[in-house]
């Protein structure tokens, strides 16, 4: 059976690292490497966390079992983060998530991501770096406890749940897009930036259909396509140009028909205004 990582990420309740781990072995999985995703401890109950967590590990065996324990600070380039506050937060956030698990990745490892503990924000950006890095091999969990046991479990009072318990890990359905654009995960910017620079070409072509569209109208269908791109609805737009109501949908209803041949869509399908001012609303008119 190949090995795996299990990464998890934990803030306060150390017993979500040992829950899950115990799940993915009683299903057969061979994990050999638990890395903890935590921010700079802040308080006594995240302090016992780590403490807990730590204390269920030695030397590098998990209840018998080979299976080394990492615990894995968040940070900046200057210091390990207390919080997620801002997007320089969140930014610093994922640059670490994705350095970890490209570093896994180039390792050959199987991942298992648990993004059930630990600030909410730090498991969506998890989760938005594993889209990136991430293949078909690897999953992404949460978990499901009751919540009679959530309870009784709080701060770690239980750190190993029963089958009877009803703990159980629920995957998570993502899209592995650098397993279709392999490109992608060799880059290693902020979030953002990744997203502005990929979608780039989507942005020209959007803008070469608004174009193309523009082209074939009348000067009186490009004064109302401006008006429904400005959020104006046909009454107003009537108003504006001083025409009737039954004018500016005979407009609106050309317009729309060179919307579906420069989209490609098909001839009976449904568009209002609004998908004029979805689409051309930033395109200078």
């Amino acid at each position: 059976m190949t090995s795996s990582t299990l990464v998890v990420t934990m803030g306060g309740q150390a017993q979500v690292v040992t829950f899950a781990l115990d799940w993915l072995l009683a299903q057969g999985e061979r994990v050999d490497q638990v890395i903890v995703l935590h921010l700079r401890p802040k308080d006594t109950r995240s302090e016992r966390a780590l403490q807990q967590i730590t204390a269920e590990f030695n030397s590098d065996h998990y209840q018998g079992r080979l299976c080394r324990l990492r615990l894995y600070a968040i940070r900046d380039s200057h210091q390990k983060l207390a919080d997620i506050q801002n997007e320089a937060d969140a930014d610093a956030t994922w640059q670490t998530v994705y350095r970890l698990l490209r570093s896994l990745k180039l390792q050959g490892q199987t991942l298992h991501l648990c993004i059930a503990g630990g600030r909410r924000m730090m498991g969506l950006l998890t989760l938005s770096a594993a889209m990136l890095l991430c293949g078909h091999q690897d999953r992404i969990w949460h978990m499901y406890t009751p919540a009679d046991f959530l309870e009784r479990a709080k701060n770690g009072a239980i750190m190993h749940a029963a089958p009877e318990a009803g703990v159980r890990l629920i995957q998570v359905p993502v899209m592995p897009w650098g397993a279709y654009v392999p490109a992608l995960r060799d880059l290693a910017q902020p979030a953002a930036n990744i997203i502005a620079e990929k979608t780039a070409w989507l942005d020209e072509t959007e803008q070469a259909r608004c174009r193309a569209v523009e082209s074939r109208l009348t000067d009186r269908q490009r004064e109302v396509l401006r008006l429904l791109a400005a959020g104006c609805d046909p009454q107003t737009v009537a108003e504006q140009l001083s025409i009737t109501l039954t004018t500016v949908n005979s407009h609106k209803t050309a317009i729309l028909a060179e919307c579906r041949v420069s989209w490609n869509l098909p001839e009976d399908s449904w568009l209002t205004y609004h998908f004029i001012r979805e689409k051309f609303e930033h395109h200078p008119l």
